[in-house]
């Protein structure tokens, strides 16, 4: 099958791509895993023993990073609607978030457990339609900050990727009201034409 323009370029990118080659080069199982790392030491957001849920998490490169940093006393359950290959230590979940019985299975997993970390590297299936891609991206957004208000314990975070757009400032000012201390974030691993930026709430005001 012929490669479209589109396909080739987004190849030829990632071939140069540093952070792919550093991925293929450690074992990594996406690039993203840099972006986390880079938040992680600039914020000292892992630690030992921590609980964390990881939402969109296939192919698995947040929940690898995250389960070498909160140990064997720690414990990282992880969600995505495409299938993940195993790793050891880490508990997950084959589901759609926006569906009830999934979101509804994730805590009953958590089996009452109060959470200290929730972390979202969820996006939608991109149509090309800006509004319409817009639209789902804070639609997730907003669904993951309603879990983490149901999970997280007082004083957690939660560490979201957005993207810049219609929405964007409402969800913050959301953001802002339930954590003591807001921070955006850029990781060098995020490609500079990309509208991502993660969001980082520190310090839960339980309702």
């Amino acid at each position: 099958m012929t490669r479209t323009r589109s396909s080739q370029r987004w190849l030829a990118r990632n071939a140069k791509d540093q952070y792919v080659k550093r991925a293929r080069q450690e074992g990594a199982r996406s690039r993203a895993i840099y972006k986390l790392e880079e938040i992680d030491r600039r914020d000292r957001l892992l630690r030992p023993g921590m609980t964390v849920v990881d939402l969109g998490a296939a192919p698995g490169g947040w929940s690898q990073y995250v389960n070498s940093r909160v140990g064997d006393s720690g414990r990282v359950l992880a969600l995505d609607i495409l299938p993940m290959q195993p790793i050891v230590g880490v508990g997950f979940i084959e589901g759609d978030f926006t569906e009830q019985p999934v979101l509804d299975l994730l805590i009953q997993r958590l089996h009452g457990e109060a959470v200290d970390l929730v972390i979202s590297d969820m996006a939608p299936n991109m149509t090309g339609v800006a509004s319409v891609d817009q639209s789902r991206v804070m639609n997730l957004a907003e669904l993951a900050l309603d879990f983490a208000d149901k999970t997280l314990k007082p004083g957690g975070s939660l560490l979201i990727k957005t993207f810049q757009g219609a929405g964007f400032n409402e969800f913050h000012a959301q953001m802002r009201r339930r954590f003591e201390k807001l921070v955006s974030r850029k990781p060098s691993a995020s490609r500079a034409e990309s509208k991502e930026i993660y969001l980082l709430g520190r310090g839960f005001k339980q309702a």
